[in-house]
């Protein structure tokens, strides 16, 4: 029995899904289906092998293959006769993306979406690839030919591709791999001197081109210089933050960060905009200026998440997912300028200016002649050559920065993907509550509050249970272990921020939650899959940390904090077999678990366990909490014990606390530094001392 297709206005089975990324695609041809056992039974009762192709909804090389290929008629009648066909949104169904991908890896050397994978109706994988062309090109197959070749040997060589699936899914099961020894301060110093090795002394960033931001690099590195006191490893973090910042990728009209710059210059982004990048980055950000104190980096702490508040706040509360590349059919279409727009707008003076500063020229640096605004030389540099004050300067050029800010809203946006994913909420969660934590914008403290509060009411089902993603009212799949631990990082710092202890409370139910569902309780770690998940053809403990951090990397940090702060020591056994666990793969190739190495450095200590114990209405107190808050003590806990039965109060959640004695009528800092505990400080003046003492911020005793 052969399909049709659907042509003309009809739609397929994607019709009734939630995802704007299947919704794309539902209009399509092709007679797609969306993962499940109907396209599998439909495979089987046909015999017929499955398509799987897996992208997101900003993703512009998605867009060119869906272009291309599934909205052609001739494709989509060969898809339709000779395979069942299935669309996934990879940020919807992380847990197959992973599988597939891991796929596509060991088969081709390398990944990317869109993700192009042939299986037979058992799921078994026996081909895989990124992107085709519709018709081949020289060193790229024709998406059309790999069809016909694939249906070809199902046909007459159908044992060769089964047995070929069997190899492949028997590859990519994960390996067993025995307790290490756990990790010590040797593996951070490996970890350091790699990451020094990789660095782009004359661009910043790590490696070649394409160049990611990968913030958590810089947070390590931060760790390390507090812990070591190497200067290179701030000087590493420094020049990476400031190139990206002054790059194209960064959007210097509207703010926030683009996804990944394609040459080593961060001068041409890939310009889609996804949540978590913004939120990683603002940590990132924070940390630079709570070490340095340099403004530079709170400028753009407050730039980027006044984008995130503008361009990606839901009216409930939530965070949307990203931005697109694209708009109207072409990529970067939207940031990009030349000379004679800007000089129209503005006029030949500040016109003029505004195109010297950001590199707008006749030549052009991108596409068609077009230009990507970034910043070659300083603000002090620019305006001696231009014979001006630097303050003069900078208020021309927000002024025209402003102007040509209302003239690209008028023009066509890119897509924005408004789906809430609960994980990513978690992180910018963090970002906000710790932006607020060192730079006190009630704005941010209050868009913090709004996320978490969405996520707790509107994305858990019965039981508690933790979903994914909600879009238009609707819920869908189960949580995975990234959403878990993201969102308890996003409560903690949200707690440390303003010091409700509900958010602490959540946290603690969350992390239990997760125990239950995710602990490998024989080998120690998490699985990527809860147990009450579909069941895939492999099931991953997930340590990498890409671009973001893993979900188990995460969770050892979690753990380890929520034990300091409730003294549960269960909490931090489940940490240290965690690391146990992972820590000969990790000292393989240190610097691709930097989360991971800076959970394992909170674990060697010192941590530092600190209540702030007075009236939240007394002036010392809250001077006390914000000196805290605003320094670099990497390894630290802040608790604030008020008065009993407050909304404040923490007594029954951590018998830490509540061994501090009753509140005093003067405030007073607890200061404990693994286990021990100094004299009760009393003043801001002797808080600030102790905070300047180099044990205070992180570093090990001599």
């Amino acid at each position: 029995m052969k399909d049709a297709g659907r042509k003309g206005n009809k739609q397929n089975r994607l019709a009734d899904s939630r995802s704007l990324y299947l919704l794309q695609h539902a209009g399509n041809p092709v007679n797609w289906f969306p993962w499940g056992d109907e396209a599998f039974s439909k495979a089987r009762e046909e015999d017929k092998p499955v398509f799987l192709s897996i992208g997101y909804s900003t993703c512009h090389w998605c867009h060119v293959m869906a272009r291309e290929s599934f909205e052609d008629d001739d494709v989509a009648a060969m898809l339709n006769r000779d395979f069942v066909s299935i669309k996934v949104d990879r940020e919807e169904r992380p847990d197959v993306d992973q599988v597939y991908m891991n796929v596509c890896q060991a088969l081709t050397g390398r990944g990317g979406w869109p993700l192009t994978v042939f299986m037979t109706p058992e799921r078994r994988p026996f081909f895989a690839g990124t992107y085709f062309p519709k018709e081949a090109r020289p060193g790229m197959p024709g998406f059309k030919d790999v069809c016909s070749t694939i249906s070809e040997a199902w046909d007459h060589q159908r044992g060769r591709l089964e047995e070929s699936g069997e190899k492949i899914t028997s590859a990519i099961q994960p390996v067993a791999e025995g307790p290490g020894r756990g990790v010590g301060l040797s593996t951070l110093e490996a970890c350091f001197r790699d990451l020094r090795r990789a660095h782009d002394s004359a661009r910043g960033g790590f490696g070649p081109a394409p160049k990611f931001p990968i913030p958590h690099n810089c947070s390590f590195l931060l760790r390390w210089h507090a812990r070591s006191g190497d200067p290179t490893a701030l000087a590493m973090v420094e020049k990476t933050l400031r190139s990206m910042r002054h790059g194209g990728i960064f959007g210097h009209l509207g703010y926030g960060f683009h996804r990944y710059s394609v040459d080593e210059r961060w001068l041409v982004p890939h310009f889609e905009k996804m949540l978590y990048d913004q939120a990683l980055l603002i940590l990132a950000y924070v940390e630079a200026w709570q070490v340095t104190g340099n403004d530079f980096y709170s400028r753009v702490v407050k730039e980027t998440a006044s984008y995130v508040l503008r361009d990606m706040t839901s009216p409930e509360g939530g965070f949307y997912s990203a931005e697109d590349a694209d708009s109207e059919g072409e990529e970067g279409l939207f940031y990009v300028w030349k000379p004679g727009e800007v000089l129209e707008h503005l006029g030949e003076e500040e016109g003029g200016l505004f195109c010297r500063f950001y590199n707008i020229t006749l030549e052009g640096n991108f596409e068609k002649g077009l230009s990507i605004p970034h910043i070659t030389e300083t603000v002090e540099s620019f305006a001696a050559t231009e014979a001006m004050p630097a303050e003069t300067l900078r208020v021309r050029l927000e002024e025209s920065r402003k102007r040509l800010f209302e003239l690209r809203e008028q023009r066509i946006r890119p897509l924005r993907d408004d789906k809430i994913v609960s994980g990513w909420n978690g992180l910018m969660i963090a970002a906000l509550a710790r932006s607020y934590q060192a730079l006190r914008d009630p704005g941010v403290l209050h868009a913090a509050r709004g996320s978490a509060d969405f996520v707790l009411a509107n994305m858990r089902g019965d039981g508690g249970r933790l979903y994914r993603r909600y879009r238009e009212g609707d819920l869908a799949v189960p949580g995975f272990l990234e959403d878990y631990s993201f969102l308890v990082w996003g409560l903690i710092e949200l707690y440390e921020a303003d010091f409700e202890a509900r958010y602490l409370e959540e946290a603690l139910a969350l992390t239990d939650a997760m125990i239950d569902l995710f602990l490998d309780r024989s080998a120690g770690g998490f699985h990527f899959s809860g147990r009450d998940a579909e069941q895939q053809i492999s099931r991953s403990k997930d340590i990498y940390d890409g671009a973001t951090p893993s979900g188990n990397s995460v969770a050892i940090m979690n753990l380890l904090r929520l034990e300091r702060m409730t003294g549960r020591a269960d909490l931090r056994k489940t940490a240290e077999k965690a690391i146990k666990a992972f820590s000969s793969r990790v000292e393989s190739n240190p610097t691709g678990f930097t989360h991971f190495l800076s959970a394992c450095g909170f674990s060697l200590g010192p941590s530092h366990e600190i209540i702030v114990a007075g009236d939240y209405e007394d002036q010392d107190a809250v001077e006390m909490l914000r000196t805290l808050q605003q320094a670099f003590i990497p390894n630290k806990v802040l608790l604030f014990r008020g008065k009993a039965g407050g909304p404040r109060d923490i007594d029954e959640i951590s018998g830490f606390a509540g061994e501090m004695g009753p509140i005093p009528d003067q405030a007073k800092v607890y200061w404990c530094e693994d286990f021990t505990c100094r004299e009760p400080i009393t003043s801001v003046e002797e808080l600030r001392e102790a905070i300047s003492d180099g044990t205070a911020r992180g570093c090990l005793h001599p």
